[in-house]
């Protein structure tokens, strides 16, 4: 050991390393910060005229898995030859791993830099000295090693007793004695349950957390500084956070995250973070503390969550998330087993397709199917109305107690938040009414406080009382009246105001998955539901033909205007397709213009003289025959007068030579009518009646 160092050394100049491995020793250890910097006097104390503080990786570990930069700028100016001193509180301590350690010892013994801390100068160029900085090197690391195996093995046993104290989510908190109890806070204790209960009955974290920001209503989050509770919107984050938090089902778990290290540029790269399966975890003391939820709950919304997650290699049926849909998550195909996705089209993404896009991903993969979103659904929707029917009833009466008990929930949340706010601004008065009057800062500070608090309050009193009087505004309906809505089942499911995601869940709950395939010999879908209960439905479903889509005049519709068309006028024709209920591709009812565009788009005649000329209508026949349009409609039912329809609810078509019949002509007489020549019959017109 050598204090002597050469004029070439002094004239490079020096470098003070400092560095602390933790940022609780940055911040709570400053007397070993002192210690490292004052080395820059010792550093000129020696001769140094330019010395350099290199103080980047303070907070940083040496072992060799985090970046340093200094380390880098460091060896940097060794190998630039541009140091001739580096000078450490420790010479081990300017890195704790092997390959640093003995590559800053070549570069040094090469360049001829000299290490220096208060003790000694070591110069690896000297064969005596690189072997005492290897074993210092050697030392330190298994120091480090050593060290960070026994806080190990404290902290596992430690935990295995669950003694263990960590930061615990809202809605909990460590006791004096070191157990774990719930909040004394009842309004964040109110706010937990709600999400776990909203997280039950919607069964997604996104239709929470959307069903949280509907409502208005804040949740409790742990201040990062420390202190009180806040209280803010909702994010998915946290709400993902505290689904996926075990200690809510009343668990004691430690260990469900692990480091990995991996080489990177030549560089081993430590992340953390990493979950493992509930299996791995280091600690579970089940039934440890009081719970949110239970436990079996608690693995019933990680399985939800699961099947919720989209775009997974092992894809699973899918829970309801909204859109037009109704079996979006849930089809797979038969052909390839992989989920069908969903298509929306038109300007208001109304047309629904379920296509496979296995080929999409592999050219070389033949092309599977393609379905109407429309055809398939209504057919499910069919089979999912009549699996329920028998218990509408139930169902109806279930679902308004739990609107009651939303409600409930939601104004006890309200009105919890408004006892706290109320106690807030006691609070400001309290602290103004203490102050000095004459105090004016403070004073007034403290009275934009309590006014701020006071204006608080009377926006809470305000939703209260908006939010008591819309619960009676929309009273929920009587036992008597749902079970009278639910024998109507079908008109609720299919009308425009139901809820599309509420159809879904629905779906969900009965069906596990459903096998789509196409037979193309017989232009069908084939339809393969998997009921949850284990049982198999088949069905089939007509495929339409090439240019046929949703809004497609029904086949049905076309034949009847085929028939009428060339024998009747437009209006006569659009008249009778109304009678008979039949819409548009559109939705929507006929009239004449509508009816002369779809004989136009089929070629289909329009009426023409020639069938007018011989043929009369019922109006017709009643103003021929003077009487009344009932007693003509009574001679057609008992088949006196000859009249056909061409469809039901058509015109009727009466013969004119029928007028003439001896039958019609006696019946006529029969009826009491008074006689009066016609001018459509010229001289024999007065056979046609007898005298009254």
């Amino acid at each position: 050991m050598r204090w002597e160092l050469s004029a070439e050394q002094l004239q490079r100049g020096a470098i003070v390393y400092v560095r602390q491995s933790t940022p609780h020793q940055v911040l709570h250890h400053r007397e070993s910060q002192q210690q490292q910097y004052a080395l820059e006097q010792l550093a000129r104390d020696l001769g140094f005229q330019q010395v350099a503080v290199i103080d980047e990786d303070l907070g940083r570990s040496a072992s060799g898995f985090a970046e340093r930069s200094g380390f880098e700028r460091l060896l940097t100016a060794v190998v630039a030859a541009s140091v001739g001193a580096i000078f450490c509180v420790e010479a081990s301590r300017l890195a704790r791993n092997g390959r640093e350690w003995h590559t800053l010892i070549e570069l040094c013994g090469w360049t001829r830099t000299v290490i220096v801390d208060p003790a000694s100068v070591y110069d690896p160029a000297v064969v005596n000295d690189r072997l005492l900085l290897g074993l210092k090197g050697t030392m330190s690391e298994f120091e480090w090693n050593l060290l960070r195996q026994r806080s190990s093995a404290a902290i596992r046993q430690k935990a295995q007793r669950g003694a263990l104290q960590f930061a615990l989510p809202v809605g909990y908190l460590w006791t004096l004695d070191g157990r774990i109890d719930k909040d004394p806070d009842e309004r964040v204790q109110q706010a937990v349950e709600m999400v776990f209960a909203k997280m039950t009955e919607l069964g997604s974290v996104r239709q929470v957390l959307l069903w949280f920001r509907r409502q208005g209503i804040n949740l409790p989050r742990k201040n990062p500084g420390g202190g009180s509770i806040l209280w803010t919107a909702p994010t998915y984050s946290a709400l993902l956070n505290q689904f996926c938090n075990p200690l809510y089902g009343g668990a004691y778990a430690f260990g469900r995250t692990e480091s990995q290290t991996r080489l990177r540029e030549g560089r081993a790269r430590k992340s953390t973070g990493h979950k493992k399966p509930q299996e791995q975890w280091t600690v579970l003391i089940l039934d440890h503390h009081p719970g949110y939820i239970s436990w079996e709950q608690y693995q019933r919304n990680q399985a939800t969550m699961a099947a919720n997650a989209h775009i997974k290699s092992q894809a699973q049926p899918k829970a309801g998330r909204g859109g037009q849909a109704l079996l979006s998550g849930v089809l797979r195909c038969r052909r390839c087993g992989r989920m069908l996705y969903v298509c929306y089209r038109g300007s208001r993404s109304q047309a629904v397709r379920y296509r496979c896009q296995e080929a999409h991903r592999h050219p070389a993969a033949t092309r599977c199917i393609t379905v109407s979103g429309v055809c398939v659904d209504r057919v499910v929707s069919a089979e999912v109305l009549r699996a329920v029917g028998g218990n509408a009833v139930e169902a109806a009466v279930e679902a308004a107690e739990r609107k009651r008990q939303q409600e409930r929930e939601e104004q006890r949340a309200q009105e919890l938040e408004l006892e706290q706010a109320r106690y807030q601004a006691r609070l400001a008065e309290r602290r103004y009414e203490q102050v000095d009057p004459e105090q004016r800062l403070v004073a007034r500070e403290l009275e934009a406080r309590w006014e701020a608090a006071m204006r608080k309050v009377q926006a809470l009193e305000e939703r209260v009382r908006h939010s008591a009087e819309s619960g009676r505004a929309s009273a929920i309906p009587d036992k008597e009246i749902l079970m009278s809505l639910a024998q109507d089942l079908p008109a609720v499911w299919n009308a425009p105001q139901t809820d599309a995601g509420l159809k879904q869940r629905i779906v969900r709950i009965l069906i596990r998955e459903v096998v789509v395939d196409v037979d193309e010999a017989k232009q069908e879908i084939v339809v393969l539901i998997h009921w949850a209960g284990g049982r198999h439905s088949e069905l089939r479903v007509a495929k339409r033909a090439p240019g046929q889509h949703g809004r497609s005049t029904a086949i049905e519709t076309i034949e009847v205007v085929r028939r009428m068309a060339g024998r009747f006028g437009d209006g006569e024709i659009a008249a009778t397709l109304n009678r008979l209920r039949m819409r548009t591709g559109g939705g929507h009812g006929w009239n004449a213009q509508r009816v002369y565009m779809l004989r136009h788009q089929h070629g289909l005649p329009k009426q023409t003289d020639q069938t007018t000329a011989s043929t009369l209508t019922l109006q017709q026949a009643v103003e021929q025959l003077g009487v009344s349009e009932l007693t003509v409609r009574r001679l057609i039912e008992r088949k006196v007068l000859p009249a056909t329809q061409v469809v039901p609810c058509a015109p009727w078509e009466i013969p004119r030579e029928a007028l003439l019949f001896p039958a019609v002509q006696q019946a006529i007489a029969s009826a009491g009518k008074r006689s009066r020549p016609s001018k459509h019959f010229g001289g024999d017109s007065g056979l046609l009646f007898s005298e009254t």
